[in-house]
């Protein structure tokens, strides 16, 4: 295959794998932040001291910790697809079930629970990225993927205060809709992801036979050079 149609794949690859990427990487920044804007009058209405919500907010972390490598190796294992697809599904229920928070012992559980759903989620991201391009062109695509960051941070700060004035529809606080509306969009589209995204560039059917071939031929190459550069490389000479 030509240079032009490897550049071709590679160019159809990021058009269809990006944006989907992007979209859910949205989704997981702002379940994971979302709870700042909760606190606005959730603490209030629940009597949280700083304590109490500082050490809630940040035990998301203990269980991200803990179940991050677990996670890329399940995903190594089982395929992006079906893994990530997983963690959205999973990650989507648990944001939602925030909203159902009764006091502090819930609040706990409830964020290190959401830590675990959500391990493995962006360094799995990363690891599939490079399933799909070379070495070259890495660079380029993560910081593509990077730019949802500072534009879910722009959406997101506004679209929350606006969930916050939902307070009293149906009986509801504003905060629980928050978390009810920002968590049920990461199930639907870790429904989506079963569907739309591929394992590996050989298995793609909306890659020509030629351009999956390009891409997972050349993947291998990229890796077996690498190895042979560095320290233990310089070793051997």
């Amino acid at each position: 295959m030509t240079e032009d149609h490897a550049a071709s794949a590679i160019r159809k690859a990021g058009l269809r794998l990006l944006p989907f990427l992007g979209l859910c990487y949205a989704g997981n920044f702002l379940d994971r932040v979302n709870v700042g804007f909760a606190a606005l009058s959730m603490n209030a209405d629940l009597g949280f001291t700083p304590e109490i919500f500082g050490f809630g907010a940040g035990i998301f972390f203990a269980g991200y910790i803990l179940f991050e490598i677990p996670s890329n190796l399940a995903l190594h294992r089982f395929g992006a697809r079906i893994w990530i697809a997983r963690i959205m599904i999973s990650w989507g229920v648990v944001a939602t079930a925030v909203a159902l928070v009764a006091g502090v012992m819930s609040f706990y559980l409830l964020r290190f629970a959401l830590g675990v759903a959500e391990a493995g989620f962006f360094p799995g991201i990363i690891l599939y990225l490079t399933y799909w391009f070379p070495r070259e062109h890495r660079a380029h695509i993560v910081s593509l993927f990077m730019t949802v960051v500072p534009i879910a941070t722009v959406i997101g700060a506004p679209v929350s205060g606006a969930l916050l004035g939902l307070h009293g529809l149906a009986g509801i606080e504003g905060w629980r809709w928050l978390f009810i509306i920002e968590g049920a969009p990461a199930v639907l589209l870790g429904a989506a992801a079963l569907f739309f995204l591929t394992d590996r560039p050989k298995d793609a059917a909306w890659l020509t036979a030629g351009g999956g071939a390009r891409l997972s031929s050349g993947l291998p190459r990229k890796r077996k050079r690498r190895s042979g550069t560095g320290w233990r490389g310089s070793a051997r000479r």
